[in-house]
C-alpha cells in the first residue's frame, strides 16, 4: 500500500529512534500524569482515586483487515476500543500505553499514519500517551494498547451489581458496526474478483463510520454523573448485546428480560440488514463492535433519565431462575444466546445467527 509513495525504512531509525520520532510532540494533558514517554517507566498520580486498567490486543487478519481499514482509522479505533472499557466501569480514562509489532513491509510512513489516528483520539478524549514499545513481527501488524483511568471507589460500576427489578438501559443504537463490516467485506470480494470496479459505499456512510471509527461513550458517563445516577451494573457492547446481557446476568446472579421492539436500531441499520437478507434484531444481538454502554439502574432513577433520547430502556432484571429472555414483537419468548465475536475464531466475525 506504500509502494508508490515516499518510503522510509524503519531500520534507518532503529527502535529508540522510532519511538523518539513518533512521540516527539506528545504533551501531557491529565493531572494524573507526572512523567510520560522518555524514562524507564511512566509516573502516574491517582490522587486518592481507584485506578482502572484495561488492555486489548489487535492482530492483523483477526481483528482488522488492511484491505479496507485505513491505518489512521486503525490507530483511532484501537484507542477507542480500550477507552470503552474504562467508561464501562463508570470511570474517566486518562492515559494509554501503545505497543506495536510490525513486519518489514511497513515503512515509517505507515507507522506515522497509525500514530496520527492514535494522537487524534488522545486529543479528542484528553488522553495522555505515556509509554509503550515497538518490535518486529513475522506475522504482520499487531497493536496492543493499555488504557488507564480513575474513579472514586464508590462510583465504580461492576458487572455484578444488577438487582431484580432494575431497568436495563443501552446508549445509542446497535448493529450498525456489524453491517458496516458486511458492506466492507462485500466490496472487498468484488474488488478481488475485479480490481477495476470501485467500491460502492454510497449512502452507507454511517454504517462504515461505526465500523472503522467508533466513538467510546465518555459522554454517557458524564451524563449519568450530571443526573446523579449510579449504574448498578455496567458493561460495554463489544461482543453483541446478547453476549453482554448474559455476562451481566451471570456476574450478578440474575435473569434478564428484554423487548425486541425496544432495541434501538438506526433506520439505515434496519434497511441495510433487510437488503443483505439479515435480521436487523439478530445483527444487534450478535453483531458486536458497537462500543455502546449497557447498564442497569434502579427504577427510582428512571425519572431522571427518561427524557434523554440517547439512552433507551430495553428491559428489566428478573430472578435468576427466569433465565435470559427476549420478548419478540409478536410476543413470543426467545432464549438469549451468545453468538457474537469469538476471539479464538479464525475469521473476523461469525455471521450472526449461525
Amino acid at each position: 500500500m506504500f509502494e508508490n509513495r515516499e518510503r522510509t525504512d524503519i531500520n534507518e531509525l532503529g527502535e529508540f529512534g522510532l519511538i523518539k520520532h513518533l512521540t516527539q510532540h506528545v504533551e501531557l494533558l491529565s493531572e494524573h500524569s507526572v512523567k510520560g514517554v522518555g524514562d524507564d517507566a511512566a509516573v502516574l498520580d491517582a490522587k486518592n482515586l481507584s485506578t482502572l486498567v484495561s488492555t486489548d490486543l489487535l492482530m492483523e487478519g483477526i481483528h482488522f483487515d488492511l484491505t479496507y481499514v485505513p491505518l489512521v482509522h486503525l490507530g483511532y479505533k484501537a484507542v477507542q476500543v480500550n477507552l470503552s472499557d474504562i467508561y464501562a466501569m463508570n470511570g474517566v480514562a486518562a492515559q494509554i500505553t501503545v505497543s506495536i509489532a510490525l513486519s518489514s513491509r511497513f515503512p515509517l510512513e505507515a507507522v506515522e499514519e497509525i500514530y496520527k489516528g492514535i494522537n487524534l483520539a488522545c486529543k479528542k478524549y484528553n488522553i495522555d500517551l505515556v509509554g509503550g514499545d515497538t518490535t518486529s513481527s513475522k506475522q504482520g501488524l499487531v497493536i496492543s494498547i493499555t488504557s488507564i483511568g480513575y474513579a472514586k471507589p464508590e462510583d465504580i460500576a461492576y458487572r455484578n451489581g444488577a438487582k431484580e427489578h432494575d431497568l436495563i438501559c443501552v446508549s445509542g443504537d446497535l448493529g450498525a458496526a456489524y453491517l458496516g463490516l458486511q458492506i466492507l467485506e462485500r466490496e472487498k470480494q468484488i474488488y478481488l474478483e475485479n480490481p477495476k470496479i470501485q467500491p460502492d459505499l454510497e449512502g452507507k456512510d454511517y454504517l462504515i463510520e461505526r465500523q472503522l471509527k467508533p466513538e467510546a461513550r465518555r459522554d454517557i458517563v458524564a451524563l449519568l454523573a450530571d443526573l446523579g445516577i449510579k449504574p448498578t451494573a455496567m458493561i460495554d457492547v463489544s461482543d453483541g448485546l446478547a453476549s453482554e446481557l448474559l455476562h451481566l446476568a451471570d456476574q450478578s446472579g440474575v435473569g434478564v428480560t428484554i423487548y425486541e421492539e425496544k432495541i434501538p436500531l438506526d433506520p439505515m441499520t434496519y434497511e441495510t440488514a433487510r437488503e443483505l437478507g439479515l435480521d436487523p434484531t439478530v445483527c444487534a444481538l450478535s453483531g458486536g463492535e458497537d462500543y455502546e454502554l449497557l447498564f442497569t439502574i434502579s427504577q427510582a432513577d428512571y425519572a431522571k433519565l427518561k427524557h434523554d433520547v440517547d439512552v433507551t430502556v430495553i428491559g428489566h432484571i428478573t430472578d435468576k431462575n427466569s433465565g435470559a429472555k427476549m420478548i419478540s414483537k409478536s410476543e413470543k419468548v426467545h432464549e438469549l444466546k451468545a453468538q457474537g465475536w469469538n476471539a479464538f475464531m479464525t475469521k473476523n466475525k461469525d455471521k450472526p445467527g449461525t
